[in-house]
Parts: C-alpha cells; sequence; structure tokens
C-alpha cells in the first residue's frame, strides 16, 4: 500500500488495514467487494465484508467525508435512524503516488433494502404509499431532533421490513445539518425537496416499466406532505381544554404511544380564571413499544414489530391464564414457549430471508389467511410448518450470510410436532386490530 493512510474511527477496526486502499474503489478485485443491492448515488459505492459484518464504503471529498462521518456521530448519539459510522479513509494514494479521493465507510444495516430492490417485477400501489408514509415519520423525527437533511428522497434511505410497513433509516447525511430546532421555512423547504424528489424518483420508475399502471408519481409523491402534517401536528401542537375533559389529556397520551412515541412530559397550564387547561408535549421520543418489548424480552426490534410481538404476548397470557402473574413472567413464557420455538423451526440454509421478528409476525399473518381459508383455528406450529414450505423458502434473502452464522437465530430444530409442547397450539385465533387491514397474499412474499 502506498503513501500514508490517515484513519478516523471511533473504535479499532484492523481490518481496515487489509483492504486494497491504493486502487480506485470502481476498481476494487471480486474477492474483495461484496454484491448487494444499492441506490442511486453521485458517488462511487461498494460493499466489503470487514472482521464479520459488511461495510459500505463511499469515495468522496476529505471535507464531505469527515464532516458526513461527524454528522452521522451525532444523530447517533440522539438515537436517530441511520446508518452507523465506521471510519473515514483520508491520504489514500495509488502504487505510482497519485492521490485518490478520501472514503467515508459506514456499516451496512441488516436486513436494509434501498427502496428499488423492495420489488421485483412491478412496484404496486401499496408498497409506493408504506415507503413515502415510513419516509414521513422519518422526517418527523429529524425535525423535532433539529435535523435539515437538504436532499431527502427514497434513494438516499434505506428500508427494513416492520411489520407489514417499513421502518426508513437515513444514509446520506452529506447535505445534512444540525440545529437546536428548526423554523417553519426550513421545514417546507425539506419537505418540498421530498416532494419533488420522490416524484421523480417514481417517474424514473414508471420510465422503465417497473411502476403499476394504477399509481401517479405526483400524487403519491404529494402523500409526503399529508403523512408529515398529521404526524408533526400531533406530537407537536398544543391542546385546549375545557375543565371538565382532561380525561382527554390521558387520550392524547394513548395516541402518541400508538404511534410510537413517549413523552417525557406534559407542559400544563390554566388559563387566568381556570376554566380551561392548556397541554403541550414537551420531550418526545419514538420507539415506544420497541422498548416495552426490549425490556421484557431482550428482543430488539422496529416499532411495529414490536406492536405486534406485545399483542400477541398479551394475547398468550389470556389464553393460558397467565393474567395474575407478573408482567416479566409472562414475557418469558411467551419468548421460550412461543416465539423462539418459531425462529428455531427455520431451517439454516433459510434464515437470511428475514429478521426473526418479521418471521414471526409474517407466521403469525400467514396462519390468520390459512384460519380464514379453512374456516378453522389454525394452530401455531402448523401455520410455521406451510409458512416455511410455502412462503420463506421463495424469498429473497434480505440479510447478507457471513460466516459463523449468529447462533442464537440460526440452530436447525426440527419444528415441533407434538400439541402437547406448544402450549399455544389450541387458543383461538386473536381478533385483528382495526388498524390491520386484509392484505394480499404476496405482501408476505
Amino acid at each position: 500500500m502506498s503513501g500514508s493512510l490517515n484513519i478516523t474511527a471511533a473504535t479499532v477496526e484492523p481490518g481496515l488495514l487489509a483492504l486494497p486502499w491504493d486502487i480506485p474503489l470502481e476498481n476494487w478485485p471480486d474477492d474483495t467487494i461484496t454484491a448487494l443491492p444499492k441506490g442511486i448515488s453521485r458517488h462511487i459505492v461498494r460493499f466489503a465484508q470487514l472482521d464479520g459484518y459488511v461495510i459500505a464504503i463511499k469515495e468522496t471529498t476529505d471535507e464531505m467525508a469527515q464532516g458526513e462521518y461527524d454528522m452521522l456521530r451525532n444523530l447517533q448519539k440522539i438515537e436517530v435512524p441511520c446508518v452507523e459510522p465506521v471510519a473515514v479513509i483520508q491520504g489514500r494514494t495509488d502504487i505510482e503516488g497519485n492521490p485518490l479521493p478520501s472514503a467515508l465507510v459506514t456499516r451496512h444495516l441488516k436486513f436494509s433494502m434501498p427502496f428499488r430492490a423492495l420489488y421485483s417485477a412491478t412496484l404496486r400501489p401499496e408498497t409506493a404509499q408504506r415507503l413515502v408514509d415510513s419516509l414521513a415519520l422519518l422526517l418527523v423525527r429529524l425535525h423535532n431532533v433539529g435535523f435539515f437533511w437538504g436532499d431527502v428522497s427514497l434513494s438516499n434511505t434505506l428500508f427494513r421490513r416492520d411489520a407489514g410497513s417499513f421502518a426508513a433509516y437515513l444514509v446520506d447525511a452529506e447535505t445534512g445539518r444540525l440545529y437546536d430546532s428548526l423554523t417553519k421555512g426550513q421545514r417546507e423547504h425539506d419537505l418540498e425537496i421530498a416532494r419533488v424528489n420522490i416524484a421523480g424518483e417514481l417517474m424514473d420508475i414508471q420510465a422503465g416499466g417497473k411502476l403499476d399502471a394504477a399509481i401517479d408519481p405526483v400524487a403519491t409523491s404529494d402523500r409526503i406532505m399529508a403523512s408529515y402534517d398529521t404526524l408533526w401536528h400531533e406530537l407537536n401542537d398544543p391542546e385546549l381544554l375545557e375543565q371538565n375533559e382532561l380525561w382527554k389529556i390521558n387520550k392524547r397520551v394513548q395516541r402518541l404511544n400508538d404511534l410510537g412515541f413517549d413523552i417525557e412530559e406534559l407542559s400544563i397550564k390554566t388559563d387566568a380564571d381556570g376554566t380551561k387547561v392548556k397541554i403541550q408535549p414537551k420531550v418526545v421520543d419514538s420507539g415506544h413499544h420497541a422498548r416495552r418489548l426490549l425490556r421484557l424480552t431482550g428482543l430488539d426490534t422496529e416499532e411495529n414489530q414490536a406492536r405486534r410481538l406485545l399483542n400477541d404476548l398479551d394475547s398468550y397470557a389470556a389464553t393460558v391464564s397467565l393474567l395474575n402473574l407478573d408482567e416479566e413472567v409472562v414475557a418469558h413464557l411467551w419468548l421460550t414457549r412461543v416465539f423462539e420455538p418459531v425462529i428455531r423451526a427455520v431451517p439454516e440454509n433459510l434464515d437470511s430471508k428475514l429478521e426473526p421478528a418479521e418471521v414471526f409476525h409474517q407466521v403469525l399473518e400467514h396462519r390468520w389467511f390459512m384460519s380464514q381459508e379453512q374456516a378453522r383455528d389454525v394452530p401455531l406450529n402448523e401455520a410455521v410448518r406451510d409458512y416455511i414450505e410455502n412462503v420463506l423458502q421463495y424469498r429473497k434473502d434480505e440479510e447478507i450470510v457471513i460466516n459463523p452464522p449468529t447462533g442464537t437465530f440460526t440452530a436447525a430444530v426440527d419444528i415441533i410436532r407434538d400439541e402437547d409442547d406448544f402450549e399455544y397450539n389450541d387458543e383461538p385465533m386473536p381478533p385483528r386490530g382495526a388498524d390491520e387491514p386484509i392484505r394480499d397474499w404476496r405482501d408476505l412474499v
């Protein structure tokens, strides 16, 4: 390796030194590169393996690489959904001593995909709407902490499946700026950038014949405005109540919890004569259900996945008469008797198809479809077998498998067949919630 490299990293990564930094990124050898789907980028981006995980490498200028690295680290400190920065590589030269661009190294987000990888034949209206809605939620979270993105688009975002929806992660922060708070004009400017970019991206797909004929690119991109506006006002607007309407305070908190947000405190003020009360959410954190599930079970999931798993946990408690036990005890029983047997039933050669929480969610969906089709309560273990045989094995992998695989979720265990060993088999199907629309079978694939 020629020249003297300057590596900025938060942790020691010896494997970085073994990569061919003296070769332009576009010419890196095939035995170094990992094939992964990626979005459109103005820079050259390649993927490689590093000490048991996958990294994304982007060539850019010294200033932009260092600036984006610092920005991503700051966003991680305030728990914004974004890719994890690994290092900045500066001082690169080729074997003849000619300078090469600096590189930003980030950790690849497991089970995530650029939006162009989320459709195999045609992007359907439901998928396009869910992508836009998840981007709107991400933008609200960013704006709530004072982050101005400056280049909002589907291409600058990674998406992970989240129990029938998607969770969006910021992947490109080179144009971003972090302020104490944003003005209304800054927020509206970011929204306009999002609207224009999304429309352009969908038109590009349309020109390639990959867009469902029912999708209007402009109307779909306009959806982000409405989704963002609803979320922003729900989170930030004060609410004026009569003295006899104080019960609505709890209702407001519940609405925010249902959206996945926790309130650290409320500002409550009365008017001069004490007849009206003004409430204002103060510090609002996202991940309400995910934090509760993590506390109870140790499972780290997306928000909608956590909501679905918690619903199943509650149904299990009611079904096997465990409601009088401590919540932590019930959660442990559900984890060991319901969740883990389902995950262990997935053969090792299929465990890279989906992350465990999404597998469990889709098994529940599959079971519901089977029960509707057969007009009976299908036992869970029967649904697991059918899902693996008829759905999961035909999916595309959404994780890059790097040896050795994670032992917790990859052990090849036979599917449970003894009804007595699986206490959750005979419980009645829990009713679908009002917010759970019947979806097409293709949404499970």
